[in-house]
Formats: structure tokens, C-alpha cells, sequence
């Protein structure tokens, strides 16, 4: 297992919430090729270059749990109701290694190479731009889980302790269009 400053990298998948302006978790998705959400999340989390992967499950965990890869830890967000603060909060506890590095599963589009892009950037603190607009995914230094956990509150995960300590932004829209997807994709 990994250890704090080691330079390894967790990758998180934040799949917790009950969907319900998509009518439903996104963690049941599937693409029109049969793939699952969570698999193509974790894929292009360990194709870019992340360590290990943790997901967060919580709304209708147990029909997740089987789209789930083999190999990748999975982690319940108890209190997924709460809204992203929470499931970030579970992902960080679960993070081992010199980093995080999270993302949405509800971004199936997200390639390999904007995972690649921001592990090799530069700052404790490091975040995707797609023309200019913030997304996903967020790197944050093991010496930020912590912080960043205690700041969050409710559905805005980090951006405020992102923003408040410095954030690097990484434009990546050269490589995909950071879009997520909302309905029934």
C-alpha cells in the first residue's frame, strides 16, 4: 500500500449522489457500448498515470458495487445526502500516497491524456480549465487533504479552498471539452 510522500497518486472517482436531476446515480450509466461510468473513470485515471483508485459509492451502492473494476478500492459515503462535500470527504480519507487526484463519474469523456496533463503540472494545488472554466480533474497534495476536508460544506466540493490557496490552472481544452453529462446518457 502506498504511503504519504512516496510520490504515488490516489485517483478518486466521486460517484455518491442520487442523480436526481438525471433521474438517477450516474453510477448506473453506461455508455451506448455497454461500458459502465465507473469503469471508464477508472480507466482514465490509471491510464494517465494515478497509483491506485478509490471510488466513492453512496446512493444505491450495492447495483454500483458490480460496475466497479476489479482491482479499485471502493469506499461508502454514508452520509451521501449531505451532497459532494461529503463524498470528497470520504475520498480523501481513503487517499494514500503523495496526492489525490479526483474527478466526476459523470464525465465519460474525460481522457487519459488531461489525467496526464495535470499530474505533470506544477503546484500543490492543481485544477483542469476547459476555456477558461474550472472542472474536473482536481489534484490536491496529501499536505491539503486535511484542510481542504475540514473547509468543505454541502454540494460545492472544494472550489472555495481551492481558490483560497492558490489553485494552479491547467488549460486542458486542447484535449476534450470538460463537459459532464447530465441526463440520461
Amino acid at each position: 500500500m502506498a504511503t504519504r510522500g512516496n510520490g504515488e497518486v490516489t485517483g478518486i472517482v466521486l460517484a455518491a449522489g442520487a442523480g436526481t436531476r438525471a433521474g438517477g446515480p450516474k453510477a448506473l450509466r453506461r455508455l451506448a457500448s455497454g461500458e459502465s461510468w465507473l469503469s471508464v473513470a477508472c480507466s482514465a485515471l490509471l491510464d494517465g498515470g494515478c497509483s491506485r483508485i478509490v471510488v466513492v459509492l453512496g446512493a444505491q451502492e450495492r447495483e454500483a458495487r458490480p460496475l466497479v473494476p476489479d482491482g479499485v478500492e471502493i469506499v461508502v459515503a454514508t452520509n451521501w445526502e449531505l451532497g459532494m462535500s461529503e463524498s470528497l470527504r470520504v475520498g480523501l480519507a481513503a487517499a494514500t500516497g503523495a496526492a489525490a487526484l479526483v474527478t466526476l463519474v459523470d464525465l465519460p469523456g474525460l481522457p487519459a491524456s488531461v489525467v496526464r496533463r495535470v499530474l505533470a503540472g506544477e503546484g500543490e494545488l492543481r485544477q483542469a480549465t476547459f476555456d477558461g472554466s474550472p472542472g474536473h480533474p482536481v489534484y490536491l497534495s496529501a499536505e491539503h487533504w486535511m484542510p481542504a476536508a475540514d473547509s468543505l460544506v454541502g454540494d460545492t466540493g472544494a472550489r472555495r479552498y481551492l481558490a483560497a490557496h492558490g489553485v494552479v490552472e491547467i488549460e486542458c481544452s486542447d484535449l476534450w471539452d470538460g463537459a459532464d453529462v447530465d441526463g440520461r446518457g
